[in-house]
């Protein structure tokens, strides 16, 4: 009897104390999750209080949709360079920062674009590019930046990676900054008294140890470089002429505007099942690479 009251009042603790968060995830993340699922069996419109069931009908047409497969193919090519130029800056100015112990000061300058929101930075930028850079181009006769790189097909893509790196390299270069502080001091003398230079200490023993923090920083760049939607909606709403129409802006105006919620849902169910694999395998791989100090 005492053990089985000691059982109860535990699940008691545990129902009180993750009950609540337990409940709002199953409400606001599960459940709309799963019935997305059911919904890209459906040809429901958004709107009407009716709809069919069409079985693996907006899959099929998924597959046959080369305008989607073209903007995934863009956000391929948008993550990538987006995740190695956000990293790579990420870790330069941690490394720098840490290097020179340099005040916190400049951490959190270099932190604060992260603060801003997505729509409210596509904005600014929007000025930037369609008027100050303009203004300086001509000024000092800079033939790049004569001319709105927001309107040309050729540099707008190039001009959203900027935006994506500027916003999101000081968020990753905390978490490169935390990694670099756990490097354990000793083994870096260690290597200063048998004669390894700066450029060796970092190849050998800095970056291997570094491996965890990478994997943490791709993968959160990969998340938000795959889901971008509000940056590319107010920086260039998917121009000129779709050069920067991304896959997630491309399946809001497929549900939404397109009122085609079934193929819409669909399409996003896809996307997450490629993002999931991509993660999971750089996750996989990042593991396999870790070393111990």
């Amino acid at each position: 009897m005492i053990a089985e009251k000691g059982k109860l009042d535990r699940l008691q603790s545990r129902l009180l104390f993750t009950g609540p968060t337990l409940f709002a995830f199953i409400t606001v993340v599960v459940a709309p999750f799963l019935y997305g699922i059911y919904l890209t069996f459906t040809n429901w419109d958004g709107i009407a209080t009716t709809y069919d069931y069409v079985k693996f009908d907006n899959y099929l047409t998924v597959w046959r949709d080369t305008e989607f497969w073209t903007s995934f193919v863009m956000t391929l090519k948008y993550v990538l360079l987006s995740v190695v130029l956000i990293n790579a800056v990420a870790f330069f100015l941690a490394y720098a920062l840490t290097k020179r112990n340099r005040s916190n000061l400049f951490r959190t300058g270099f932190f604060l674009p992260n603060l801003v929101g997505g729509i409210i930075l596509g904005l600014i930028w929007n000025f930037v590019f369609s008027h100050v850079l303009v203004n300086v181009g001509t000024k000092l006769g800079i033939p790049f930046l004569e001319g709105s790189w927001i309107v040309e097909p050729q540099q707008a893509l190039w001009a959203l990676i900027l935006v994506t790196v500027w916003q999101y390299a000081g968020y990753m270069m905390v978490i490169y900054i935390a990694g670099l502080m756990n490097v354990p001091k000793d083994i870096l003398e260690a290597a200063s008294i048998d004669g390894a230079t700066g450029w060796r200490r970092l190849q050998s023993i800095v970056l291997p140890l570094m491996i965890p923090s990478f994997s943490v920083c791709i993968f959160l760049s990969l998340q938000r470089a795959f889901l971008v939607y509000d940056l590319n909606v107010s920086l260039t709403n998917g121009g000129p002429y779709g050069s920067t129409q991304l896959v997630s802006l491309f399946i809001y105006e497929k549900a939404f505007l397109s009122r085609e919620y079934g193929v819409g849902q669909a399409e996003a169910f896809v996307l997450f099942l490629m993002v999931a694999v991509i993660t999971l395998l750089q996750v996989y791989f990042s593991k396999k690479m870790e070393v111990e100090a």
